[in-house]
């Protein structure tokens, strides 16, 4: 892909955050119900995230055509496969006072919160979830994956927060005429669109953030500041890849409230989640194809056999008809980060010999392999050379192939949802609790449509 054709790419999917986020503006000056005004702000939110993460990336890439131009390049290095990254089960303990919780004391402090995850320019936001004094933990059912992340990423989850007072949503709700807005043309050009998203971005710097990740807090659109909820940034955590263990893990957060804010909400200061990741030299095969293995130390003593590298090994067949019937290997080379790959010296222009050195059930073993053309063996000899670098640098996430769970279909939210604890201190009085309707996939929608429409 070229220059032009990924800035024209990316300049795209700005256009489209800056229509979605025209369209959830629309839509919260349009609301009249409480849910529908909390979705839509927390769509807004997400727009201007998604805006200030492509602009980076736009900024990023246009330097590096301009040092490319000045012939100042950077020099070639091997780069490491993509993976991956999924959080799942994220759970925000709560440690409300003994007279609220146990009690029932004291003026019921309810808020409508979200956590918003970005990995690079991927960027997503969870459901919405109601929360007062009857719960002891928050709860996001959503399973999150990054297709794109590299070994170095950086996954920053935020937590927001937005006070329920229904008094203070609708300052002008316009009732029944709230989805009329929507039909209507944006009719602005690309230029027009790109320059507002700037101007975003530039209130956005000054809002605070994290200077250090570079990364900063989207506040609502300058022309809403009086219009709707708001959320408010409760707090944040990164997650590298230190932090992906497979399985259910507690992190430490930072908090950016204090009790006096109205937005606030007793935090233990930590959250858990289940971090996985699956580079994709796990999942598919890297390079298959003819290759001889010398059996024994007998230097005339070779099988011709399929080779298929994935994983932690490389699959040796007797034919090809045996991986599709899925028989078992006739040789299995079990590869590691410190597995050695190298050429012979000898015979350069005749096919050299490749050797793959390795450790397994504590013995060092050496393996001879060879192509039957010197263009498939340098092929063969690059591939296992990227493989193990990949490896390498996706560490532990290579010990073994982790397991994303499938994404769970949206449901309901019921205020009603503490933990065990909070089943187990009160079995007495479970109470039902309100339902809060599923409106984030019918804001989706209006959104969707009203984006399409728009051309």
């Amino acid at each position: 892909m070229n220059d032009n054709t990924q800035d024209e790419e990316v300049l795209k999917r700005i256009e489209r955050e800056v229509r979605m986020r025209e369209g959830a503006s629309k839509l919260l000056a349009a609301c009249s119900r409480r849910e529908q005004a909390l979705e839509a702000s927390k769509s807004l939110l997400t727009c201007n995230a998604r805006i200030l993460a492509l602009l980076s990336q736009l900024q990023r890439m246009r330097k590096a055509q301009v040092l490319q131009r000045a012939g100042r390049r950077p020099s070639e290095v091997i780069v490491p496969c993509l993976g991956k990254v999924a959080i799942s089960d994220l759970r925000i303990p709560l440690m409300w006072k003994d007279s609220e919780y146990f009690k029932n004391k004291g003026e019921l402090h309810r808020c409508a919160v979200f956590c918003l995850l970005q990995c690079g320019t991927e960027i997503h936001d969870t459901d919405l979830v109601m929360v007062d004094r009857t719960l002891t933990d928050i709860c996001f059912e959503d399973t999150i994956i990054f297709n794109e992340a590299s070994p170095e990423f950086q996954l920053r989850v935020e937590l927001y927060s937005s006070c329920v007072v229904v008094e203070d949503f609708f300052p002008g709700a316009l009732g029944p005429r709230r989805l009329s807005r929507l039909g209507g043309s944006l009719g602005r050009s690309s230029g027009r669109k790109i320059r507002a998203a700037f101007e975003s971005a530039t209130v956005c710097g000054s809002s605070g953030g994290d200077e250090r990740s570079g990364r900063v807090s989207p506040p609502s659109s300058p022309d809403l500041s009086t219009l709707g909820p708001k959320y408010n940034l409760l707090a944040h955590t990164t997650l590298r890849i230190e932090h992906v263990q497979g399985s259910f893990k507690t992190h430490d957060l930072l908090l950016e409230a204090t009790e006096d804010s109205p937005f606030w909400l007793p935090l233990y200061g930590n959250m858990c989640c289940r971090l996985v990741a699956q580079p994709l030299c796990m999942i598919e095969p890297v390079i298959s194809g003819q290759l001889k293995v010398m059996l024994g130390e007998d230097l005339n003593c070779w099988q011709n056999v399929y080779g298929v590298l994935k994983g932690q090994s490389l699959l040796c067949y007797q034919c090809q008809e045996e991986l599709e019937s899925e028989d078992e290997p006739l040789l299995v080379i079990h590869l590691k980060k410190d597995t050695l790959v190298c050429l012979s010296e000898t015979d350069p222009v005749r096919c050299q010999s490749l050797y793959i050195s390795t450790r397994h059930q504590g013995q060092d073993v050496t393996y001879t392999l060879t192509a039957h053309t010197p263009e498939d063996t340098q092929r063969w000899t690059v591939a296992l050379w990227q493989h193990v670098y990949n490896m390498s640098q996706w560490k532990q996430c290579c010990d073994h192939l982790m397991k994303i769970e499938t994404l769970r279909p949206r449901k309901p939210i019921t205020v009603k949802q503490g933990s065990l604890y909070h089943e187990i201190v009160s079995p007495s009085s479970p109470g039902e609790g309100f339902v809060v309707p599923d409106l984030s996939v019918e804001i989706r929608t209006l959104l969707s449509s009203y984006y399409k429409e728009s051309y």
